[in-house]
């Protein structure tokens, strides 16, 4: 991104919801800068939001040095925000962003687009989908493809744990965290207490569902040496949206999985992507 506009401070608040407070962090646009649009962004799942949150502060802060103004919130029961994880269900998250989206068509006049990472991004589908919103575009980094199967990834957290403590296989496996779950039972993975309610809410969505029709989708794919192209279920999820209407385009960009990894990590391709797509996209 551009850094010719003059850099505007950050400003965390709570943002006012009906289950307490949510925190925000607001990214003014430049001072020196027509506003060109503004951005929601909302967060992956558990921890991978951690992991992700140097890379985001980096991207929003480009985003506002080159005129966008950028409000990022923590969901209920995630970050600072009020709530246990345990009590969290999709459609609180969504109507979190419903929240979002009041406050920050309050704040600026310009186009309004929607920013997702991994599990947030088809969150931001859904919301667009569900509440009909007149936004200017979607921005998917990394999106999940498939709900289910990453419920099921996130249940073998527990496992490794298991693994890694007892020098042996757990024999709980995620056959018995599923029946745990479908038993109205919570199960905790990797320090956090995953309720029956969310668990379902996650088995339940369909992605080739959530195309969204009314705006441009920008789909983001992190690729590597050995891979540097879409999964066939990306690629059957890509075909399946554009049947349906969708205006949507597809960008490689080589990175490494930054909310995954050990280290935190960061990707400047990705920067430099954003840069040269959203510097007139919102104009």
């Amino acid at each position: 991104m551009s850094h010719r506009g003059r850099h505007q401070p950050a400003e965390p608040f709570f943002l006012k919801a009906d289950l307490g407070e949510r925190f925000c962090i607001y990214y003014p646009p430049a001072a020196s800068k027509k506003c060109l649009g503004a951005f929601i962004y909302v967060h992956p799942f558990a921890e991978e939001m951690n992991k992700s949150r140097h890379m985001v502060a980096m991207q929003s802060r480009a985003l506002a040095e080159s005129g966008y103004a950028v409000l990022q919130l923590d969901l209920y029961g995630c970050g600072d925000s009020s709530g246990d994880f345990a009590d969290a269900t999709w459609e609180i998250w969504l109507e979190d962003i419903a929240r979002a989206e009041e406050w920050i068509l309050q704040k600026v006049s310009s186009p309004i687009g929607l920013w997702g990472l991994r599990l947030g991004a088809v969150l931001v589908l859904d919301y667009a989908k569900k509440y009909s919103g007149n936004f200017s575009t979607i921005v998917l980094w990394q999106p999940v493809i498939n709900t289910g199967q990453y419920l099921t990834q996130f249940l073998r957290m527990s496992l490794a744990g298991e693994i890694v403590t007892d020098g042996k296989k757990g024999n709980s496996g995620t056959t018995h965290l599923r029946h745990e779950l479908a038993a109205g039972k919570p199960v905790e993975i990797a320090g956090y207490m995953l309720s029956p309610l969310l668990a379902n809410d996650l088995e339940k969505i369909v992605t080739t569902q959530l195309a969204v029709t009314s705006c441009r989708i920008h789909w983001f794919e992190f690729i590597s040496e050995s891979r540097q192209t879409l999964t066939p279920a990306g690629e059957n999820l890509v075909s399946s949206w554009k049947k349906q209407g969708s205006d949507l385009s597809v960008h490689y960009v080589p990175c490494t999985p930054f909310w995954a990894t050990q280290e935190i990590s960061t990707c400047p391709a990705l920067l430099d992507e954003m840069a040269r797509i959203f510097l007139h996209e919102m104009t």
